[in-house]
């Protein structure tokens, strides 16, 4: 009998080789498709300062994924919803090299032939701003090209909404991107862009980050809406996401909703990837929020 060449020690780690790459190879298939197959993810918030109810879409780090020929898959998604409106949290192209803005304006192109569109800053976008010297007037041109859409472009600037709502969209500066977890923002930082809170209406913020949801809660935002991390990259069961594209590990603000006291913030696991380009266990977002006035005993009574 021919005996094998390849010792038992050999023979263990050429086994445990061929199991590891065939381990790799199905999660990057998982990952391929996952990044191409969102879920919608449904948040329902009641608040006694609402007066009617309305559903809004929330769209965050797109990162010019493709959901289908011209982004069919998406459209469709959001068509059977039928919001009242759609708010865009920012991020929705990879902000390197060219800046390529095509994608977003197409899709909001088509966004805005049917809704209303709020569209709000994140880092990618303030790159194209604070990088002039690289990218010279492409933030420029890109504004003007969403406000010809008919997007309402939140650049820390504020609207009212039926309902009543106040929506506001903050732009953080670089420092706040670079921050580690458990770094802090100051009220007064968003006061100087937005200025106080509206108290007596039903307050939305956009905010990219939400690293900063307790100062948001502070400022008086009653709902902010934020994504950048995008889910934490890899969920694990118990443990939430491994790590987000700024390799902060197992941040409990990765995604979904959390309250401070009377105040929420939904952080949305976002729609694409850029860097680090895997989602496992991660599927891509796309975020309803449906809001609805709470039945006070001074409303109730008001009714009699």
């Amino acid at each position: 009998m021919q005996q094998s060449n390849i010792l038992p020690k050999e023979r263990m780690m050429w086994r445990l080789a061929v199991l590891g790459g065939a381990g790799a190879a199905a999660c990057w298939i998982e990952s391929s498709w996952e990044r191409k197959h969102f879920v919608r993810e449904i948040y329902e918030l009641s608040s006694p300062k609402l007066t009617e109810e309305k559903t809004f879409v929330f769209l965050s780090d797109l990162h010019d994924n493709r959901f289908g020929p011209g982004q069919r898959r998406l459209l469709s998604a959001i068509d059977r919803i039928k919001p009242d409106a759609v708010l865009i949290g920012g991020d929705m192209m990879v902000v390197k090299e060219k800046a390529d803005v095509t994608d977003t304006l197409f899709l909001v192109r088509k966004l805005t032939g049917k809704y209303p569109v709020y569209y709000g800053n994140g880092n990618h976008e303030s790159r194209m701003d604070r990088k002039r010297k690289v990218y010279g007037d492409k933030y420029d041109l890109f504004v003007r090209e969403l406000e010809k859409t008919g997007v309402c472009y939140l650049s820390d600037t504020s609207v009212m909404l039926p309902g009543p709502i106040r929506l506001s969209g903050l732009n953080l500066e670089k420092r706040y991107y670079k921050k580690r977890a458990g770094s802090d923002m100051e009220v007064s930082y968003i006061e100087e862009r937005l200025g106080a809170a509206k108290e007596d209406v039903f307050q939305i913020l956009l905010a990219h980050s939400p690293l900063y949801g307790r100062t948001y809660a502070r400022w008086g935002a009653d709902l902010t809406l934020s994504g950048h991390f995008h889910g934490g990259t890899i969920r694990i069961p118990g443990l939430g996401g491994l790590m987000t594209p700024q390799f902060h590990f197992f941040l409990d603000c990765c995604c979904g909703c959390l309250k401070t006291g009377d105040k929420t913030m939904i952080v949305s696991r976002g729609l694409g990837t850029h860097s680090v380009n895997i989602r496992l266990n991660n599927r891509p977002e796309l975020t309803v929020v449906r809001l609805k006035p709470e039945i006070t005993a001074e409303r109730e009574g008001g009714r009699g």
